[in-house]
């Protein structure tokens, strides 16, 4: 069953176009993130979720209502704010139970509800403190009670994690995490950081310019990018993605990268054989290439290669390559014991196994 369904959304603000016909359907019990950059419609698309504005056109069903005219207090939801929006003069308690307070829900449902989050949160030694004497990671756990205790059929949160520092943002990742997987709820999260919707999503909606560029598995999205914008975008470091052409080779097809003498020949896998003698762009994870001693899979699926280094970042547990691919500079992850020196050559090995294939006009993924 969907829990939240979107159905050709669109939004204007004047005569800009926000959103540009956003479909989705979310299941029950599904942690979906939207990302995408600053400026792409995220956050309008998750006010237009929670009722905080309204759709310019299409439909918004929650469960099986449809919830475009319903107010936020009605579409049974609780949203997580970026900014925390505690109550200064109140402690942790009476900011927890403060909503159930307003619905009138009787004293003793409003300490069970209290009671059961802030042990689930672990903040019960907190409860009788104001926000100014918390951590920053202890008022967003107070903000994700205070939504906690609604029990709605629906959990949004507005890039709760963007005020916290890097070691913090793990942590809390991770606790929330943890939190859908023991509760169940169907939550939708909106962030702009990549690594948090492959970490936490079961499906992500990559989003563009007011429109959704891809909706899948995370797994999908990081190996089968639908097009080079999502190739670009999701990855740190990003997917490769240079122009190539296609040609068909000894039993089978290479790719050409590059012109004249900086030219080279990357042999492909078979299954690509029908595509020879098209121009394509090339994408491929850094990851894909790596020292030459570590070889990837079995003969006919590895390349090994010798090209000029440009510079590389060590960053502990692997050192980051930028080198040159027929005169392109390309980014590989290798080993912190290779010597990667920078005017030097060194030979990678290169998985063309996961190699994507993109159409140079349309940009979209072919194969």
């Amino acid at each position: 069953m969907a829990a939240l369904t979107i159905r050709d959304v669109h939004k204007r603000f004047g005569g800009t176009e926000v959103l540009k016909g956003v479909n989705l359907e979310i299941d029950s019990g599904a942690f979906t993130v939207i990302v995408g950059p600053s400026g792409c419609g995220k956050s309008t698309l998750l006010n237009i979720i929670a009722g905080l504005e309204k759709p310019s056109s299409g439909t918004v069903v929650i469960g099986d209502r449809v919830v475009n005219d319903v107010a936020p207090k009605d579409r049974d939801i609780a949203m997580v704010f970026q900014s925390y929006a505690l109550y200064p003069s109140m402690t942790v308690r009476q900011n927890i139970v403060f909503g159930m307070e307003c619905r009138n829900i009787p004293k003793p449902q409003r300490q069970e509800a209290l009671a059961r989050v802030a042990r689930l949160l672990q903040i019960e030694p907190l409860l009788d403190r104001k926000p100014s004497q918390l951590s920053g990671g202890q008022r967003q756990r107070v903000a994700m009670g205070r939504a906690l205790v609604r029990d709605p059929l629906l959990f949004l949160f507005d890039e709760p994690l963007s005020n916290l520092d890097a070691k913090l943002r793990v942590d809390m990742r991770m606790e929330i995490k943890q939190l859908h997987q023991r509760i169940g709820s169907t939550m939708v999260y909106v962030t702009h950081d990549q690594i948090e919707a492959m970490t936490m999503a079961t499906r992500i909606a990559v989003m563009h310019q007011g429109e959704v560029q891809q909706f899948a598995a995370p797994e999908t999205v990081y190996n089968r990018p639908a097009n080079v914008f999502v190739a670009r975008f999701m990855g740190a470091p990003p997917m490769n993605t240079v122009p190539a052409r296609l040609e068909a080779a000894a039993g089978g097809v290479c790719a050409i990268v590059g012109h004249g003498d900086e030219a080279v020949s990357l042999a492909l896998p078979d299954s690509l054989t029908a595509h020879a003698g098209r121009a394509v762009i090339l994408g491929l994870r850094p990851e894909c290439i790596a020292e030459d001693q570590r070889r990837f899979g079995e003969a006919g699926t590895g390349l090994a290669l010798e090209a000029p280094i440009d510079m590389s970042e060590a960053t502990g547990a692997e050192t980051i390559v930028v080198l040159r691919l027929g005169g392109m500079r390309v980014l590989g992850r290798v080993s912190p014991d290779m010597r990667a020196q920078p005017g030097t050559k060194g030979r990678f090995s290169l998985d063309m196994r996961r190699v994507c294939l993109f159409d140079p006009v349309t940009e979209r993924l072919i194969a």
